[in-house]
């Protein structure tokens, strides 16, 4: 049997001293059949240029800007073509990469949020339905083996109907103003212009939210919000509390903070069920905590080693035996392999996959989330309704 094709990528965005463009293209290597084959890494020609030579890739397809990779890559034969489009700019060029690439039919990878407002969600939406392509969102959370897991433990009925959902993502980065020192990732991440008019909502929050409801494996409904901007002079918030209605009944708690002093990367998930529950932290991620009211709390590994006890999503999204730390960029690597495969399996290959990532429609519900709480937390506002 010949080898699988591999599946092109290019890149916008990502270039030098960026942060997210390298775990993207680590990632994406580390899925396998993925091949970068041209980029627009940075509005400077020149720099994206270096970043090319740096990562091995033509001259010849080193970008000046993202439509001209998108018109001259559109006309390269089908076999030398980039196949989709990874956008790792920041928040506000979200929209006008992706409508772009997916307007000249290429499937399209792109960071979180999926873009700055509800409004332009929902018509990046109507675009990937128009188009046909395929989308993904990197919300590489869901990529996590025990994560699968404790979706299975929930979804199967083990822990009972779900009562109570905790989830908290707290870090402490951004405690003092060193935007104001010109620190890169901290300067666009605090630019209402550039991230959006959500903060620490839009770039850790959404995360919380989209990891509560995939566990829970239901919608957040309603939310009662409260937002907070410590650091003086900061444009937008840095701290986030919000009680959350989910759809089927269970209530929750949502915490994100970046101002959280010495926190490093604190994702944590709670869920409480009618038999049992269970706990998750991305800063152990390989253990999960299932709890039960007769008999002792149970230790979950992750592991290839552990394919009898745990589910077969968990089992899929495993690549080493037990006690082989696997941790970000493999979670982050499971999402790019299911994106690919199901790339493959679009254009005809026959396939046994669990495409199992982060859609367009995940993103619009990040998008939904943060416009009810931004909405809930104006004056005088209490419960809103999360758009469905």
């Amino acid at each position: 049997m010949s080898a699988p094709l591999k599946v092109r990528m290019g890149m916008v965005g990502g270039g030098e001293g960026a942060f997210i463009g390298a775990v993207h293209r680590m990632a994406a290597a580390l899925a396998g059949h993925i091949e970068l084959v041209c980029g627009a890494f940075s509005r400077d020609p020149e720099r994206s240029l270096r970043s090319a030579r740096t990562l091995g890739i033509s001259p010849q397809r080193a970008y000046a800007t993202f439509r001209q990779m998108l018109e001259v890559e559109a006309m390269l034969p089908d076999d030398q073509r980039m196949d989709f489009v990874a956008v790792v700019t920041p928040n506000h060029l979200h929209y006008e990469i992706a409508r772009a690439a997916l307007e000249c039919n290429f499937h399209v990878f792109c960071e979180k949020p999926l873009t700055t407002t509800l409004h332009d969600a929902l018509a990046l939406k109507n675009t990937v339905q128009r188009t046909g392509r395929l989308f993904g969102v990197a919300f590489n959370y869901t990529g996590y083996p025990l994560v699968k897991h404790a979706r299975h433990l929930v979804a199967s009925g083990a822990l009972g109907d779900v009562r109570k959902v905790v989830v908290e993502y707290v870090q402490g980065w951004l405690a003092f103003p060193i935007e104001k020192d010109g620190q890169k990732q901290a300067l666009w991440r605090t630019d209402p212009t550039l991230a959006g008019p959500a903060g620490c909502l839009g770039d850790i929050g959404t995360h919380a939210a989209n990891l509560a409801e995939y566990i829970a494996c239901q919608p957040i409904a309603e939310v009662c919000a409260d937002l907070s901007t410590f650091v003086p002079g900061r444009p937008v918030d840095d701290d986030v509390a919000v009680l959350l209605r989910f759809a089927h009944g269970a209530r929750g708690i949502l915490h994100a903070s970046q101002v959280a002093i010495d926190e490093e990367n604190g994702l944590t998930i709670r869920v409480y069920g009618t038999k049992g529950s269970l706990e998750w932290r991305q800063e152990d991620p390989n253990t999960l905590i299932v709890k039960w009211p007769d008999r002792p709390r149970e230790i979950v590994r992750a592991g290839t080693s552990y394919a009898s006890r745990l589910s077969p999503a968990a089992v899929a999204a495993c690549r080493l035996p037990a006690g082989h730390p696997e941790g970000f960029i493999e979670a982050f690597a499971n999402l790019y392999r299911a994106f690919a495969d199901d790339i493959r399996r679009s254009r005809g290959e026959i396939l046994e996959s669990v495409l199992d990532y982060p859609t367009v429609e995940e993103g619009v519900r990040a998008m939904a989330f943060v416009d009810a709480v931004l909405r809930s937390a104006t004056p005088g506002a209490k419960w809103v309704a999360v758009p469905q």
